[in-house]
């Protein structure tokens, strides 16, 4: 694997997530100081989370992801893929039991 191929998937850990931003945001030859002017959020933030901080607050790191084009997608474990068509796959919908 080449230094700066990305391996998107599976995340686990905060770490998994940290190196994952870090090797795509080196990919598209973006620096920290870059990311940070663009996303308005702090080099030492994005350096920590990149480096896998467990505390690293959840606001930013989604304000993160957004700034270099990155999306979240929650599933159950060994569940199928979501439908692109419904943001809400499952009988369950926010706000109602």
């Amino acid at each position: 694997m080449e230094k700066n191929d990305v391996s998107y998937g599976r995340i686990q850990s905060a770490g998994d997530l940290g190196r994952l931003v870090r090797a795509h945001r080196k990919g598209k030859g973006l620096t920290l100081e870059r990311v940070s002017g663009l996303g308005n959020l702090s080099t030492r933030f994005l350096s920590e989370f990149e480096r896998g901080k467990e505390t690293a607050e959840i606001g930013k790191v989604l304000k993160a992801l957004r700034t270099l084009g990155l999306d979240i997608i929650v599933q159950p474990r060994g569940g199928a893929t979501p439908s692109a068509h419904d943001p809400y796959p499952t009988k369950t919908r926010p706000g109602k039991s």
